[in-house]
């Protein structure tokens, strides 16, 4: 990682930021990207890869810390609101508003993907996170992401022709999910341990499922990363303090600054999208650039 230059850095960091927040998968486009531009890009992903662990996925974390900083900037007050309620439930020993559901509902779905996460993190990147098996995934993501949007349009017109149907599961708010549903949606999050499925693009999908709107389903899947990715970080980080980030902390900085611009600008831009627009968009691009990378791969 001693390549790694402020240009490689600044790069690295605003794909992170981007792809991170987008349904689109960040760990699919850290491995495609370079490996589609070649050369020291490619060896970026490739150096230092032993037993002892990898620099690059160390770099790529400190970057998803710095997209969980600008979550917790963007939602900070949901977050004050949920720590707070979260603190009175250990007190009272009861749930009784829907801050504290909420406090309850993201603990619930956090766990899964932690103890999963602990166990089969580096297992799975070591055997997926390559050129052809993150295009494979990133395809899949793009079926994924159309099959339910497709769902969602026919559920949608049923109910409007039969305006007399009370479905339950149709706009439902998030707090009214119940706990199985929000730890069923938080456990999708583990699907993106594969390189090319997107983390927030699951868990907008579960909620979908489950009658969410798509502008509370992606705020959901928002404030569900975000004690994942940090805990993620916390476990991966000291390594960049050691051997493994010798002549690169400059560049980490540099990247983790341009990480956290534009995942604050990301999910501030998709807040507004999803409260008109749908995951098609996203699902056509994913499946446009999984097809061309397993063709480019596949060779």
């Amino acid at each position: 990682m001693s390549t790694l230059t402020y240009a490689q850095s600044v790069v690295l960091g605003a794909l992170q930021g981007v792809t991170e927040l987008f349904p689109i998968s960040s760990l699919g486009h850290s491995v495609l990207v370079p490996a589609w531009i070649g050369g020291a890009w490619q060896q970026l992903v490739t150096e230092g890869d032993s037993k002892n662990g990898t620099p690059f996925l160390a770099f790529i974390v400190a970057l998803h810390v710095a997209t969980a900083f600008a979550l917790l900037w963007f939602y900070w007050r949901d977050w004050v609101d949920v720590i707070g309620a979260f603190l009175t439930t250990l007190r009272t020993r009861r749930i009784e508003t829907s801050s504290q559901k909420l406090a309850w509902m993201i603990i619930v779905a956090t766990i899964p993907v932690g103890i999963v996460g602990l166990v089969l993190d580096k297992p799975l990147r070591e055997l997926f996170a390559k050129p052809l098996a993150a295009a494979i995934f990133l395809t899949i993501n793009g079926l994924v992401l159309a099959t339910v949007e497709m769902l969602r349009r026919r559920s949608a017109a049923l109910v409007e022709a039969r305006p007399s149907w009370d479905d339950p599961h149709h706009d439902r708010e998030i707090t009214a999910l119940s706990f199985p549903e929000a730890g069923g949606i938080g456990s999708l999050q583990i699907l993106a341990l594969f390189a090319g499925i997107s983390r927030s693009g699951v868990t907008i999908v579960g909620g979908l499922l489950r009658g969410l709107n798509h502008e509370d389903a992606a705020k959901f899947a928002f404030m569900l990363a975000t004690p994942v990715i940090l805990a993620a970080g916390v476990l991966k980080i000291p390594e960049l303090a050691g051997p493994q980030g010798d002549g690169i902390h400059g560049q980490i900085i540099v990247g983790a600054v341009v990480a956290f611009v534009a995942a604050f600008v990301s999910v501030k831009f998709l807040t507004k999208f999803f409260t008109t627009r749908t995951l098609t968009p996203f699902a056509i691009y994913c499946l446009v650039a999984g097809i061309a990378s397993v063709i480019r791969f596949a060779v």
